[in-house]
Parts: structure tokens; C-alpha cells; sequence
């Protein structure tokens, strides 16, 4: 009980000013919208001020379905155009999806084959935004897109979603060996999110664990949920109790990692 507390304060601790968490994969399917999708559930549930979470994957993304957005009107990019740092809030907000447990959504896109979300809309965006929002969180595109490594280079902290795979791992490990010779190292700043998909994993989640975190970073280990397999919304009631202390842990060790970023 004490344990949980402490990991509730941290998911809860005060910003000076807007976080932004990036959460990438280096292959589709690792499961990095889902988990974008829980970390906004969890930061809306635990903090009290506003918390963003933002779709720059615009690739008929899921996440406005993960977080049951029943309609979109506004992407990224028509925010782009008008977004002035003279607006409010209140301003901001008209072109935004509010979310059922708090918060707000931007979508990447309208359900539209070929949307693009190019640097110069991202950072657009970004920057305007940050004021407004304590947390912002990002399902970001997949690496080595040219967006997810911008975000990798201006973000407070990243998840790096990996399926609980033999290949997932080594591939895994081998982009966090390239994180170590960046000339500014964002290692010390990204937490690997594990991700279990099936129930019956035939990988040694233990060894995996150990082996990644041979690199420096932490490593949070996602466990396979009935409810987050069917796809659709997530409703957090509907989780295991084990998928909502994992990601609560998951969402205070990086936000730990981005309270402290420059």
C-alpha cells in the first residue's frame, strides 16, 4: 500500500511547465497507441491540471477509438494553421476532443488515407500548446520517421513500446545502443514499455527485462489483458489490476524522467 502511494504522488507531482512524453515503437503492432492511450487515462485520473494527449501518427491512427472519441472534427494540422500565442485556453480547446475522464484529444488526422503530419506541423503545434497543458502525451509515429526523431530530440521524456518478442527485444536493444551515441543522449530519459499480447508468451519476460536494462534504462513490463486484446475503447474498470498498477508505475517513471528534463 505504501508502494502504491508513492508511485500515485509521483504520477501527481507538480511541472513548472508543460511535459511533453513522446510514447514511439520501432514496428507497428508493438502496441504504442495503447499504450499512449493508458498513459492519458492514467495522467487525467491522478492529476488536476490539464492534460493533452496528441496523435502525430496520422496514419488512420486508433488512439481517438482506444480513448472514445465518438466524433473528430479538428487534426493536428488545422490546428497548425490557426494556433497564436495570443489564444486561450478557452480558444484552444473549441478545437479539441474532450474525453469522458478529463482531459483533451488531437487527433492526426479525419479518418483520411494519406494525412500527413510533417516536422513543421508538429512543432507548430507543440510549441504553441505547451503553455497550456501540464502533461502533453504523444502517439508518436513509429522510428525512423522523420517526425518520431524530432520528437525523440525535443521531447521531456519517451516510452519506447516493445512487444514481448525475441525480435522485439534485439531490435529493441539495438535502437537503444544507437540512443547512447546520439550527440545529446536521450537515454537517461526514455522508459521501455514491455508489452505482453498474448497470454501464453513463449519469451522469457524476466530475461528480456534484465537484458534491456542492460543499457541504462528502466523497463516496465505491460502483462497481457483480456480487455485491451478485444481492441475498441479502454475502459479502465474493465483492466486487470495488474494492467493498472503497471501502467500507473509506467506513468510515474517517466514522468519523473520528464519533471526533471531541462
Amino acid at each position: 500500500m505504501a508502494e502504491r502511494t508513492h508511485i500515485a504522488q509521483q504520477v501527481q507531482q507538480p511541472v513548472t511547465t508543460g511535459r511533453q512524453i513522446i510514447v514511439t515503437s520501432i514496428r507497428g503492432g508493438a502496441g504504442k497507441t495503447t499504450v499512449a492511450a493508458l498513459l492519458s487515462r492514467t495522467f487525467n485520473h491522478y492529476r488536476h491540471d490539464p492534460v493533452l494527449t496528441l496523435e502525430a501518427d496520422a496514419a488512420l491512427g486508433t488512439l481517438p477509438m482506444r480513448l472514445g472519441a465518438e466524433s473528430v472534427r479538428w487534426s493536428l494540422a488545422d490546428l497548425a494553421q490557426i494556433a497564436r500565442p495570443s489564444m486561450q485556453l478557452t480558444d484552444i480547446t473549441g478545437y479539441l476532443v474532450p474525453l469522458e475522464d478529463g482531459g483533451w484529444l488531437l487527433p492526426g488526422s479525419q479518418g483520411r488515407i494519406g494525412a500527413r503530419v510533417d516536422i513543421a506541423t508538429y512543432r507548430t503545434v507543440m510549441v504553441a500548446l505547451r503553455r497550456y497543458f501540464g502533461v502533453t502525451v504523444v502517439d508518436c509515429e513509429t522510428l525512423p520517421g522523420e517526425v518520431a526523431r524530432t520528437a525523440l530530440d525535443t521531447a521531456h521524456a519517451r516510452v519506447l513500446v516493445t512487444p514481448a518478442t525475441a525480435e522485439g527485444v534485439a531490435s529493441t536493444r539495438a535502437v537503444l545502443d544507437w540512443l547512447t551515441s546520439l550527440p545529446v543522449s536521450v537515454l537517461s530519459s526514455t522508459v521501455v514499455a514491455l508489452t505482453v499480447a498474448t497470454p501464453h508468451a513463449a519469451l522469457d519476460t524476466t530475461a528480456a527485462v534484465k537484458q534491456l536494462r542492460e543499457t541504462g534504462v528502466e523497463v516496465v513490463t505491460l502483462p497481457y489483458d483480456r480487455h485491451l486484446a478485444a481492441g475498441g475503447a479502454i475502459r479502465t474498470p474493465l483492466l486487470c489490476a495488474q494492467t493498472r498498477q503497471a501502467t500507473t508505475s509506467l506513468a510515474a517513471e517517466v514522468l519523473q524522467r520528464a519533471a526533471g528534463a531541462r
